[in-house]
């Protein structure tokens, strides 16, 4: 038992030359507010406008997430150092199926009909409430990793603010023209009564019986000038 307990102890100790080395540049760049200086100093080209999608707030960081950081961290970098400020501000998606599902399991509620029994707003309180459970690992990896991003005064997809920010940008892509109204084929669960994310899909679908139903989906089309199956074929992005 004592060699075993020597062993952990000198696992847990010992680190490479490289992770020494990493963590004595995060710490200068700590003590010295580098990120900070670099947004603030004079930038002769202007502002860079870097946005970033949020993650879910209600799981770990995963591979894919330390992927996407590395590569969202190199561009503003890159654009720093031809001489544009760019600011970055980290977001939480506080929305969607990943926080509803989790509430569901932990209040014991099956279905919709349970949910509205033991009521919206204390099952909206107790999602509030739990969204950000795992803040302070995110907190403790993403500046690990290196990247530069302020993390401190975050935007959050569940404030009133940033509801009314999309409604106010989508108003006016509408008042531009640039909005229509069409259909089209969307993965729907039939226990939810929501579409479905392609991840949703492909982590947890399984088939059931056929059964038809058309939604509504608006799409933001870059261009008016062209027959609307082709604008919706090749020119169009998304927006649910």
């Amino acid at each position: 038992m004592s060699d075993n307990k020597k062993t952990t102890e000198s696992e847990v100790v010992e680190k490479s030359v490289v992770a020494q080395k990493e963590e004595q540049i995060l710490a200068f760049w700590d003590e010295h507010k580098i990120f900070k200086q670099t947004v603030e100093r004079d930038a002769p080209n202007g502002d860079f406008v870097f946005y970033d999608g949020p993650p879910f707030a209600t799981g770990l960081p995963h591979y894919g997430h330390l992927l996407g950081g590395t590569l969202k961290d190199a561009i503003p970098r890159y654009k720093t150092m031809k001489g544009y400020r760019v600011a970055r501000k980290w977001g939480w998606d506080c929305h969607g199926l990943p926080i509803e599902n989790m509430i569901e399991k932990e209040l014991g509620l099956n279905n919709k009909t349970e949910i509205e029994e033991h009521g919206i707003d204390n099952f909206n309180e107790a999602a509030r409430a739990s969204v950000f459970r795992y803040e302070k690992e995110w907190k403790k990896t993403v500046p690990r990793l290196g990247r530069w991003v302020d993390m401190e005064t975050p935007y959050k997809s569940m404030d009133a603010t940033y509801t009314e920010s999309v409604w106010w940008s989508f108003k006016q892509l509408f008042d531009k023209g640039l909005i229509y109204e069409g259909f089209m084929s969307m993965h729907l669960c039939p226990r939810c009564e929501t579409t479905l994310a392609n991840f949703e899909v492909n982590g947890y679908c399984r088939s059931i019986g056929d059964g038809q139903i058309q939604t509504r989906r608006w799409s933001l089309c870059i261009g008016v000038d062209h027959d609307p199956v082709d604008i919706a074929r090749e020119r169009c992005i998304g927006a649910r």
